[in-house]
């Protein structure tokens, strides 16, 4: 995907929310699905049609993680969607009962 179909003012509004409401998500899905087991934290830094990028404190210093989404999104809604996706399988691959998506 060349262009990012969401907006500066989308991708603020999502980062900001997952980092004041879901940090703990965030690192959840960095140390699973982004494959930084020590990661100690880990913030919304972007997102595009194709995944999210995480600034990730691991090993006492800061990078980059990115992952992808299930498919390349074009709708707000989907990001919500994805997140929710990403949160429950790093949940249960930890063998974690994940929240029900209502709880988000």
């Amino acid at each position: 995907m060349s262009e990012n179909p969401f907006a500066p003012d989308v991708i603020e509004a999502v980062a900001r929310h997952m980092n004041d409401d879901h940090e703990e998500d965030s690192l959840l899905i960095v140390k699973t699905l982004g494959g930084v087991p020590g990661a100690t934290e880990a913030v919304v830094a972007h997102l595009d049609g194709d995944g999210v990028d995480f600034t990730v404190v691991a090993d006492g210093e800061d990078r980059t993680v990115r992952v992808a989404w299930s498919k390349p999104l074009t709708e707000r809604p989907q990001i919500r969607q994805e997140f929710v996706r990403m949160y429950q399988e790093a949940a249960e691959a930890q063998g974690m009962t994940p929240r029900q998506a209502a709880e988000h």
